[in-house]
């Protein structure tokens, strides 16, 4: 952020100088936060009645979730630069507009516009994803666990709800599976109304603190290092992508791994519910415990490795299957919380935990699509689940060992243990 005292005054005219209070900002960051996963979170539910409808392969309808995921890693790399020119609040404004925007034109026939609002709904998700480490960065620099334990918390809560309501609500109208995927644009124009207040504030990153894209920067400060050229930065990256493509398999996939094993479709719709309510609970259980540990590794170790135990529990005891779900919920929400704070806590300062939001998102997000895809053609190529069950298996023991990698205390750029 530009240090306003050390500039010249015509630099510093440009600058409007109003400052909302930290709770303002907190209940601001919060709101929109709840926007971040209700988008996608309700097409789960309901993909196998849009598959019908639309008559499109299992294949394609998973590009439901993964054309978001695209949008993220293509839009993350250049979301700094638009927030530099439009200032972060303003970028997370416009970025509302675009979501509430998205949304309308998704659940709008023809066939089509499902295809252009699910991009356009991907492309604002992947701005506020970028922007809202940096905002937290700045306004909350000795709180960034607490506050993003918080605005975990939200983002699960919305996304529960709307995985939870999804599939009752498309059988009780005519508008069928488009109501559940359009109504969550009332929620974006809420935030929107609620944020306005901060649109007046423009914060802008100086051009070394907003790098982020794909060639490493030709000079570096001293105190400045990019992650694309760090270990650890990579290490934090695939742990973000690989969580990434677990979570969103699931919200895919979840509900016909559960049908196939003789689960009551009364039981898989509550089932949504619970594994993303898990997630709350779980991110207000790290938001508190997170800040009293030295480091991150056990977490970064456990959570991964419950999602192994919960999916193997899923296919060979499948009459607990709620206590399975209860197990992959609360891991799935352990792992992006880490996978969020991990942008704060391995960096220097806000500018270098955006450029380390904007590489693992960008990279991260890719890694993630791949799996809703690759899961469909398995099972088209298949028939089954089997298979598609063992590689989330395997995935979530390789994301154990990104985790303790990643959850030691260790700073990008510098090769001390405490920060300075």
């Amino acid at each position: 952020m530009l240090n306003t005292d050390t500039l010249p005054i015509p630099a510093r005219l440009r600058r409007v100088r109003v400052r909302p209070s930290a709770l303002l900002v907190l209940i601001g960051v919060l709101l929109v936060a709840g926007n971040l996963r209700a988008a996608i979170t309700t097409v789960g539910p309901v993909l196998p009645e849009i598959a019908r409808s639309t008559q499109i392969s299992a294949l394609l309808s998973s590009a439901l979730i993964s054309l978001p995921l695209v949008s993220f890693a293509v839009v993350s790399p250049i979301a700094p630069r638009i927030a530099h020119r439009l200032g972060l609040e303003r970028t997370i404004g416009v970025s509302l507009l675009l979501l509430a925007a998205g949304l309308i034109i998704r659940s709008t026939p023809p066939l089509l516009l499902l295809w252009i609002g699910t991009i356009i709904i991907g492309v604002s998700i992947a701005i506020l994803n970028v922007v809202l480490p940096a905002l937290i960065k700045r306004d909350f620099p000795d709180k960034i666990a607490q506050v993003t334990g918080g605005y975990s918390a939200v983002q699960a809560t919305f996304a529960a709800v709307a995985a939870g309501v999804a599939a009752p609500l498309a059988g009780v109208t005519a508008l069928g599976w488009r109501l559940p995927l359009g109504m969550w644009a009332g929620l974006a124009i809420l935030s929107l109304g609620i944020f306005a207040p901060q649109l007046r504030r423009r914060t802008v990153l100086t051009p070394v603190e907003e790098d982020i894209t794909l060639e490493l920067p030709k000079t570096h400060h001293a105190a400045w290092r990019s992650p694309w050229s760090s270990l650890l930065g990579w290490q934090v990256t695939l742990f973000m992508g690989l969580q990434s493509l677990i979570f969103y398999s699931l919200i895919t996939w979840l509900p016909s791994i559960e049908a196939d094993a003789g689960i009551p479709a009364s039981e898989i719709n509550v089932h949504q519910f619970v594994l993303n309510a898990l997630g709350v609970f779980a991110s207000l259980v790290c938001s508190v415990v997170i800040p009293r540990m030295r480091d991150q590794r056990l977490l970064a170790v456990v959570g991964p490795l419950l999602i192994a135990a919960g999916l193997i529990g899923i296919s060979a005891v499948p009459q607990f299957a709620t206590m399975w779900v209860c197990m992959l919920g609360f891991a799935a929400g352990v792992n992006v919380v880490l996978a969020l704070s991990f942008f704060g806590l391995r960096t220097m300062h806000h500018g270098q935990a955006a450029s380390l939001s904007g590489m693992a998102q960008t990279l991260g997000y890719l890694i993630a699509a791949a799996g809703p895809l690759a899961f469909g053609a398995l099972h088209d190529a298949t028939g089954g689940w089997t298979a598609i069950v063992a590689g989330l298996v395997v995935i979530g023991f390789i994301l154990a060992i990104l985790g303790y990698l990643s959850g030691r205390r260790r700073f990008i750029g510098n090769k001390i243990r405490t920060p300075h």
